[in-house]
């Protein structure tokens, strides 16, 4: 497909080790959106940012992850794709590009795969084990140690106070708690046969036979 990668992130300063891993491995350019004001943004204004950096660039591929690790709402990759008004497709386990275009696979509901055709260019959220990821040269990681990673933070992007962090949120995480556990899973011993009879015993105990 020829090109180049950029990396680009929000986050704090410790996110430079994930962009130099990244450069290591090949990328060629990295970026770091951070700002005092950039806390406490939901989804959506964290999509809104990216945007705002992404369109600077030169681009045909955009992706993302399908959901944070934190909070896992899936929010980001869509509502970026919104944003800078090109196509996007979720769950992607497979993508093959020629011609501007991509034939892409995803996961559905139920084990079901779907397989498209997407005009490039777009917005892919990855799913996990989509590829194997390249090692790290000793020469790629001394060389990306010695890379500028670009950092940008609100004024440099154009964005307004009322517009990112808590102020410009439109959800935001009231509580996090553990769910009460109401009911204890039965574990039931001995051949599959033994534990047949036993499981249809007491479904006729309960009366749920």
């Amino acid at each position: 497909m020829g090109g180049t990668v950029t990396l680009i992130t929000m986050g704090p300063k410790e996110a430079d080790d994930t962009l130099r891993m990244g450069l290591a491995k090949g990328a060629d350019t990295a970026i770091r959106l951070d700002d005092p004001q950039f806390t406490e943004c939901d989804g959506i204004v964290t999509a809104y940012i990216l945007a705002s950096a992404i369109k600077e660039l030169n681009y045909d591929l955009i992706l993302t992850g399908c959901f944070a690790s934190d909070d896992g709402y899936s929010q980001v990759g869509p509502a970026l794709a919104e944003m800078l008004d090109i196509p996007h497709a979720a769950m992607v386990t497979k993508v093959e590009t020629e011609d501007g275009k991509s034939l892409i696979s995803r996961e559905l509901e139920g084990g079901l795969l779907e397989v498209l055709d997407i005009q490039l260019p777009a917005v892919l959220t990855i799913q996990t084990g989509i590829n194997e990821p390249r090692y790290a040269s000793i020469m790629g990681i001394a060389k990306a140690s010695k890379k500028e990673i670009a950092l940008k933070g609100s004024g440099d992007l154009g964005l307004k106070e009322d517009e990112i962090g808590k102020k410009g949120s439109k959800t935001y995480i009231e509580e996090l708690t553990i769910p009460i556990q109401e009911k204890m899973a039965e574990l039931i011993p001995g051949a599959p046969e033994e534990a047949a009879d036993k499981l249809s015993a007491i479904l006729k105990e309960r009366g749920l036979v």
